[in-house]
């Protein structure tokens, strides 16, 4: 465990030093990093939907099979969320986020000269989905020990990223490949990707020192201590009446084998308390990945609110382009509206942020108003007709689609949910739950497309998810605070009563024999 502590520690020589949480200092910069970060991993794969006719034409496939590409890669990057957990405690969030840069960079950069459809499956769905998981998580969560009464408002901004990302880079990518081809335009979107990497080195740790302090202040005394305490103040209110023998130095009155020397040893044990203490407090953080948070029901609940909100996140973004086409849309105005999708999705993003730093709001149920107005949005698609119904929609969408997709994994560090003390592992498993989510969905639409010959199947059954979603997020609060939580907290309380031993008992023999050298003294007296 030693060595654990020693590795967790070296990333933090250059570790920003707090008395409390700053709620600014450096975390605006790692607030600007998170930005960029979002702008070159969900703003690249939201844009994805560029390259599909133009990958389906060099490859001679279907609309399926394409899908599978950006599913393999929303798999690999939500099912490796607790491998970029354990890593961010092993080795430090800057480190992790760099190689996964990297990692980003070089499966783009590669994929452009694909040959097949399943090249691309291995660069861009494996290697970069694995890179993209290493970069974001990472990223969301050293935000969120930054900030605490500003959370919420500072995490919805910076996750503005993507929306300007989609904004700016679909019709950029979409003009660039009519001058170089969509290759050279992967290429170069690949080595534009190289950002994150640089994004990473400015994400120094924090640490609150008066935190740790606060924990070292009460100094547990041990069993024998108290035992020898307890003895003396006995001895004392009995050797009032009689001067009698230490009982302290009895050997049957103390457990083990401790001295008669309480008072020698008393400030030396309380002296080295801190000291003990203050190396103590990192032990928890070297548990690399905590599962415990599977037992929490309120997070059982909002984790399947993840598995199937998931759904409606990304096949809208891939699929908007493709239904603007077969109504007839030409292709700069189908760009423009995924650009109004991306702008209206950072105003939402935003005003979910403000409103969630309201105070006195609970936080869990305007999520839950937001995704039901979401599901709304995904139903209103297939009736949208022309350029300005399905902009109309478009604009409806990204609006809400920014207040749940902004707010979802920050609300782990909510008391609703988890906490953020477990947020580090709690956002682990979410997002890893997610990840058949992100695998089944893109294909499940396009699927359902070549089938029906309809695009709007696949806005169904985005809908039919969020509305599950909705769902289970409504049951969060009740199972913290209802029959969940005290079946919950009944359960603990007989772990606790099964694993503290009974109460320590003082020795009845001192008791007895001061009780009955009183007695022979107070007869003595009598007879005398």
């Amino acid at each position: 465990s030693k060595m654990t502590v020693k590795a967790v520690k070296m990333p933090c020589t250059s570790a920003n030093v707090y008395t409390k949480v700053p709620d600014g200092g450096w975390g605006w910069t790692v607030a600007f990093a998170f930005f960029v970060v979002e702008a070159l991993t969900y703003g690249i794969i939201k844009s994805f939907g560029v390259f599909f006719n133009d990958l389906m034409e060099s490859f001679d496939e279907t609309n399926s099979r394409i899908s599978w590409i950006i599913s393999i890669c929303v798999f690999v990057q939500t099912f490796t969320a607790p491998l970029s957990t354990v890593l961010s405690n092993r080795f430090g969030h800057r480190l992790v986020v760099m190689a996964g840069g990297l990692l980003v960079s070089a499966g783009m950069v590669v994929a452009s000269f694909a040959r097949s459809v399943v090249h691309m499956y291995v660069t861009i769905g494996i290697v970069s989905g694995l890179g993209y998981c290493l970069s974001f998580l990472p990223t969301v969560t050293i935000l969120s020990q930054y900030f605490d009464k500003r959370r919420s408002l500072v995490t919805a901004v910076a996750s503005t990223g993507e929306c300007f990302a989609v904004f700016s880079f679909a019709p950029a990518i979409t003009a660039l490949k009519e001058q170089i081809g969509w290759r050279y335009s992967m290429l170069s979107v690949g080595l534009l990707q190289l950002g994150i990497t640089a994004c990473g080195s400015l994400l120094r740790p924090i640490v609150i020192r008066e935190q740790e302090e606060v924990k070292a202040q009460p100094p547990e005394e041990s069993t024998e201590t108290k035992y020898m305490l307890e003895n003396e103040q006995t001895c004392t209110s009995i050797e009032s009446i009689d001067s009698g023998v230490d009982i302290t130095t009895s050997p049957s009155n103390v457990p083990g084998k401790t001295k008669a020397e309480p008072k020698s040893e008393e400030p030396k044990h309380h002296g080295q308390n801190p000291v003990d203490n203050s190396s103590t407090p990192p032990e928890p953080k070297t548990k690399l990945l905590d599962f415990s948070v599977m037992r929490d029901y309120s997070f059982i609940c909002y984790a399947f609110f993840g598995l199937f909100a998931t759904l409606g996140f990304f096949a809208p973004s891939l699929y908007i382009i493709p239904l603007s086409r077969s109504l007839g849309i030409g292709k700069d105005h189908s760009a423009y509206i995924l650009s109004a999708m991306a702008i209206a999705e950072v105003f939402g993003r935003i005003f979910a942020g403000w409103l969630l730093n309201k105070k006195p709001i609970r936080k869990i149920y305007i999520e839950l108003i937001c995704v039901v107005l979401l599901s709304v949005a995904l139903v209103a698609f297939p009736f949208a007709s022309g350029f300005w119904g399905l902009m109309i929609c478009s604009v409806y969408f990204g609006f809400m689609l920014g207040t749940v997709a902004g707010t979802h994994i920050p609300l782990l560090a909510e008391d609703d949910v988890v906490g953020i003390e477990r947020m580090s592992s709690a956002a682990g498993v979410y997002v890893f739950i997610q990840s058949l989510a992100g695998l089944a969905g893109p294909p499940l639409a396009g699927v359902l497309v070549d089938t029906t010959k309809n695009y709007s199947s696949a806005f169904y059954s985005c809908a039919a998810g969020m509305v599950l979603g909705a769902v289970f997020l409504a049951l969060v609060r009740p199972c913290k605070t209802g029959l969940c939580h005290q079946q919950q907290q009944q359960q603990q309380q007989q772990v606790e009563e099964s694993t503290a031993g009974p109460p320590p008992e003082l020795p009845d023999d001192f008791i007895d024999m001061d009780i009955g050298k009183a007695e022979n003294s107070g007869k003595a007296s009598d007879s005398v």
